[in-house]
């Protein structure tokens, strides 16, 4: 299928403001959702100085919304604060947007049809578009493992991938189970389609491995409308896969862990300040490949794919080609539990240093090395004060001052979970700042 460009705003009366395009980019989970996230967050006021806004003051924003929005509870020790109203206050920035507004967070392809109903009912009367990013089914399956490691999993690979492929993908009702909640690409593009007309959902493909980040950003750009050559890729990290020591040793981490440690907990401590920092920054050893007897399911799940995709009316972007699984490049790859133990160990001193380090940084933190002003920083920035400009303006102080302090921001949060005018005042917030924000970029 050919891919298509951006179409412009919808025609309107000559007495009404053309209404936004509002593109929900639901995921799917590892398939380059973190770097597109990144990309458009650390180049926030380029795009906006293009028409294109992000809702929100942080890619947390999106992720709370997709909580809000698929009912999920919140434990009252998680100290990050109230996500009740998250999604109304999302969806009212994106209906303001100037052109086109991003949603974007892959847990809104785990959402039910009423849910989704519910999605697209409150970006009226925006012209709603759904984006789906998919990949190979055979790079697919050790990527999704290894997130499930930092997601606290403990199981083995070949178990866990048993249970995907011979329990789970046949069951009648596979959505129950948590890895076909979000990889049913035709059954989530159904449900999505009841709501939204076909030529208004696009299928981007992930291109396979080491084609490079830039085809993938190519792909969501001209979706989007913008220059692709208009940000800077440097700005965000791709969402890197561990070696295979290193995985093994957060996996049996993960059985040593008592229960009493909450799963909020966890995930900063050990998914952020163990895996994504200390471990991610190890040399890479070795490449989780799908065993070689589970190849020929995988690629009979492509020509499923592809053939519904080919006969489904949606726009298709990218090599639908490129679903087929390709050869493996390292067949004779050791799996995990099989790693050498020194390793294993090495990989274990050094998530044992970060620890130390980031507890001495929350202890002490006048002693804390300042942030760097490029990669993650300037994300950060740019995220949250607008790449600087957050010296002007009544809102721009208000967002800075939030930023500047979590007791701060979980009390707004707070206050907005139970009372509407708090909403609305993060809602104006963020229109000014992103008036602001595309007017010094332009």
């Amino acid at each position: 299928m050919a891919t298509r460009a951006a179409d412009q705003s919808p025609a309107t009366p000559a007495d009404r403001q053309p209404r936004p395009r509002v593109l929900v980019h639901i995921g799917e989970p590892k398939t380059g959702t973190t770097f597109l996230q990144q990309v458009m967050w650390s180049n926030r006021a380029e795009l906006a100085a293009q028409g294109v806004v992000l809702p929100g003051h942080h890619p947390q924003d999106h992720f709370r919304a997709s909580q809000d929005l698929r009912g999920i509870e919140k434990r009252a020790d998680d100290p990050a604060g109230s996500w009740t109203g998250e999604w109304e206050i999302l969806a009212h920035q994106a209906r303001q947007a100037p052109r086109a507004a991003v949603i974007s967070h892959e847990l809104f392809s785990a959402v039910d049809g009423p849910q989704a109903e519910q999605a697209v009912r409150s970006l009226h009367p925006a012209e709603v578009h759904v984006v789906l990013t998919v990949r190979d089914m055979a790079s697919l399956l050790p990527a999704e493992w290894q997130e499930t490691i930092k997601h606290r999993n403990d199981r083995g690979w070949e178990d866990w991938l048993a249970d995907v492929i011979d329990r789970e993908s046949v069951d009648p009702d596979r959505r129950q189970w948590w890895f076909w909640r979000v990889h049913d690409t035709l059954a989530i593009l159904d449900l999505w389609g009841r709501h939204v007309p076909a030529d208004r959902i696009h299928v981007i493909m992930t291109p396979p491995q080491g084609s490079g980040n830039s085809l993938l950003w190519e792909r969501f750009a001209a979706l989007l409308g913008v220059d692709p050559g208009g940000v800077d890729l440097s700005r965000a990290r791709a969402n890197t896969s561990l070696g295979l020591p290193e995985i093994e040793f957060l996996r049996r981490l993960n059985q040593a862990l008592p229960a009493e440690v909450p799963d909020w907990f966890y995930m900063w401590t050990v998914k952020e300040g163990v895996a994504h920092r200390a471990l991610a920054a190890r040399p890479r050893e070795g490449r989780l490949v799908l065993p070689g007897d589970r190849e020929a399911w995988a690629k009979e799940q492509a020509e499923v794919l592809i053939g519904g995709l080919a006969s489904s009316g949606y726009d298709v972007i990218g090599d639908a080609g490129e679903l087929r699984p390709r050869p493996s490049r390292e067949p004779g790859a050791v799996g995990p539990a099989a790693q050498q133990a020194d390793r294993v160990l090495d990989a274990a001193v050094d998530a044992a240093a970060a620890l130390v380090v980031n507890q001495y940084r929350k202890e002490y933190p006048a002693a804390s090395p300042p942030p760097k002003r490029a990669g993650q920083a300037r994300l950060a920035s740019t995220g949250l004060a607008g790449a600087g400009l957050a010296s002007t303006g009544l809102a721009s102080r208000l967002e800075a001052a939030i930023a500047s302090s979590p007791r701060l921001k979980r009390a707004v949060r707070d206050l907005s979970s139970r009372y509407p005018a708090v909403r609305r005042l993060r809602i104006l917030t963020w229109r000014a700042m992103e008036r602001t924000r595309a007017r010094r970029h332009s």
